[in-house]
């Protein structure tokens, strides 16, 4: 999965196995989310005959007999999820849409968590047969919840309880193990269990940070130079807003008249004022924010304290932050960059959140690992208890690889149960749209902050479910020193370095693609219900690919915030080294700024928001429209100058485009790069 922040901390999702047939399941299990939908009570057909349930997917396509390298030996342990199914099913999905849909009379009536369990959650009947299978099969149960059984066992346990032995299999070059056929669960208990996960190799299914830190952007090989003789200056410069200071030393690029420098890094009270929620006079006063990264920095609520007071704000009072953090259970740190790899991405998500709702409770949750299991059973903690009204999800990852470890249907369905839980109980949940563009391999070749294996351009995951807010990127310009807002254009950028003689830049313009806001049409997910009559029909019937489909898709992103790396946000971090603030972006930005901008709105609406997609695209007429400037305008790009000064010696210096965001177009209405828009003051005000 990917992380989405400031200059260059590269770091994305892994992708999980997906099969074709994901997207038969999604599309079905999406039927009455798509659909009109009444409220729904618990079903009343007659239960069917109990048959064996096959697990698509869990057999991985890369698993052939060609590179079957035997079977691992009967005493090998292996840990593995089995997922429950809970009650009514097809009623959790009409509830989920009933109360979430400003037009259902059932809007707003949310169910508490006690209320959710005893219509829809897992009874302890189901969790007593699954584990005496489990057990009777010779499996260890090593931890129970309401939603998941961790199990250990040998594979002969495995082989015993699923139908099929684990081997092993060369591919690649390295040997992975993953079930020789597909998982099969017995019909005794086939009912029960909504998917299983985890018995391939460790690795395929994990998310690393994704966020970029724009001092880390590695200098060109073919550009930056110790001599510099353009005439830039070699101390950082920049521009409190935009076009205050031009980069009058740089040779010509995009125009021949000079470009400004670009702006300094934003801290919390400009975001504010630009988009509105300092006339709004909103806090987030009576919400409660959540952030879900893995493991947890050491320092967090120091940091935050330090950083709000630096840039004039208050620090969170006594008791207004919480973690739930659990060092001793955390696991695969080696795969997933640990905890110092995740604590820039943590500082940035509790620091935005903050800084945009001030006023707001913020609970940090950190998973054990940034495996698929460890995540969602940090969401879950979250769900179950009602921690949060609103939260924060700054990672994703691609769906669909050239190495075919694909999102498996297991694994979406068992997100998905959680999320239509917290949507029943008024809950949001956001994701990061990714900091890719389309995510093509065109795209990768280049991006900073992609995922090389991607095998097309793609709509990423877990943001293009449709359960879940999708929050894409925009480069902001502040319009003076007032702080008034100038203009936004969608989150892409291309880049070029300063040549070794100080002349040029190189490679020479237009630049290629190097950071850019993710979206596009899923061909995973059939189109929701609130996405009707606002996403254009070109869009929702036409794949990434170019393939024209009958069927409307899911097109992301929802709606958008800052995020852009060269229009970034600064961040405050220690984490056991002296504190220090650096400029970061990516959507991992915008995600935590738009859980913030929903505790707002809560305080606006004196009620929970849940599910947020539905109001955003009822409000789609209210919103700022997000429009590529190039295309607005002119034929020229808009451009700047990000001028680093002198890095071990060496003058970095680069020249940005923005809005060029790949195949992903900023145009009027909705679009694929930034979804409807951009939050401004009348969203607020609408809600009131």
């Amino acid at each position: 999965m990917n992380l989405h922040v400031g200059v260059v901390i590269t770091g994305i999702h892994k992708p999980r196995a997906f099969s074709a047939r994901v997207g038969v399941v999604a599309a079905a299990s999406l039927a009455t989310l798509s659909g009109s939908l009444m409220l729904a009570g618990p079903s009343q057909a007659s239960t069917p005959a109990a048959t064996p349930k096959t697990i698509t997917g869990s057999h991985p396509s890369w698993a052939t007999a060609a590179a079957d390298a035997g079977a691992l030996s009967s005493g090998t342990e292996l840990t593995g999820t089995v997922y429950l199914a809970g009650r009514d099913a097809a009623g959790l999905t009409a509830y989920a849409t009933a109360v979430s849909d400003p037009s259902n009379a059932a809007y707003g009536k949310f169910l508490t968590p006690a209320q959710f369990d005893a219509r829809f959650g897992t009874t302890g009947a189901q969790v007593t047969a699954v584990s005496k299978w489990a057990k009777d099969a010779g499996l260890t149960v090593v931890k129970s919840t309401a939603h998941a059984l961790t199990v250990k066992g040998t594979n002969a346990a495995i082989t015993k309880a699923f139908g099929t032995s684990v081997h092993n299999y060369r591919v690649s070059g390295t040997v992975r193990h993953a079930p020789a056929g597909n998982i099969v669960v017995p019909s005794k208990v086939s009912a029960d269990v909504l998917g299983v996960t985890g018995f391939t190799s460790a690795g395929a299914n994990v998310v690393k940070p994704d966020s970029t830190k724009v001092s880390d952007a590695a200098p060109a090989a073919t550009g930056d130079h110790k001599t510099p003789n353009s005439g830039l200056p070699t101390t950082a410069t920049c521009s409190d807003y935009w076009g205050q200071k031009l980069a009058t030393g740089a040779p010509a690029g995009y125009t021949k008249s000079p470009v400004p420098y670009d702006q300094c890094s934003f801290y919390p009270s400009q975001i504010r004022k630009a988009y509105g929620i300092t006339a709004s006079g909103l806090t987030g006063k009576g919400a409660t924010i959540a952030i879900v990264d893995a493991y947890g920095s050491s320092t967090m609520l120091a940091d935050a304290n330090q950083y709000a007071t630096n840039h004039g704000d208050k620090p969170f009072r006594s008791g207004q932050y919480k973690e739930i953090v659990d060092p001793s259970q955390w696991t695969n740190e080696d795969l997933c960059s640990g905890a110092a790899g995740w604590a820039p991405e943590e500082a940035l998500d509790v620091e935005m959140a903050h800084g945009l709702a001030p006023d707001a409770n913020v609970v940090y949750v950190g998973a054990n690992s940034c495996e698929d299991s460890d995540l969602l059973a940090a969401i879950s903690t979250i769900v179950d208890n009602h921690l949060a009204d609103v939260i924060s999800n700054s990672w994703g990852e691609i769906m669909h690889t050239t190495d075919d470890a694909d999102v498996t249907a297991s694994e979406i369905a068992a997100y998905e149960q959680v999320f239509k839980q917290a949507a029943v109980e008024g809950i949001g949940i956001g994701f990061s749209a990714g900091d890719c563009g389309d995510s093509s391999p065109a795209a990768a070749a280049t991006g900073a902050n992609c995922q090389a294996d991607t095998s097309r351009a793609q709509a990423n995951w877990p943001d293009s479910d449709p359960w879940v807010t999708s929050v894409g990127g925009t480069a902001l310009g502040i319009a003076n020193k007032t702080g008034s807002y100038g203009f936004e254009t969608d989150m892409g950028t291309l880049r070029s370095s300063l040549s070794a003689d100080g002349k040029s830049w190189t490679p020479s313009v237009p630049g290629p693609f190097y950071f850019g806001g993710g979206g596009g049409t899923s061909e995973d997910f059939a189109q929701p219900f609130y996405q009707r009559g606002v996403v254009p029909g070109s869009l929702s019937h036409t794949l990434m690919t170019g393939q024209k489909v009958r069927t409307a898709q899911r097109v992301t992103p929802d709606i958008s915030m800052v995020g852009d790396l060269y229009t970034s946000v600064l961040v405050g971090l220690s984490d056991g080294a002296p504190y220090s603030e650096g400029g970061y972006g990516g959507t991992s930005v915008s995600s935590p700024e738009f859980a913030a901008v929903q505790a707002d709105v809560l305080q606006a609406r004196h009620h929970a928001v849940g599910f947020a997609n539905p109001s955003i695209y009822a409000r789609s007429h209210v919103v700022t429209d997000v429009i590529d400037r190039q295309a607005q305008h002119s034929t020229t790009p808009l451009s700047s100058v990000h001028d680093a000064g002198l890095v071990n010696g060496t003058l970095v210096a680069r020249l940005i485009a923005y809005g060029q965001d790949t195949s992903l177009n900023a145009v009027r209405g909705y679009d694929d790069a930034t979804g409807v828009g951009s939050p401004n003051l009348d969203y607020f005000r609408s809600f009131r």
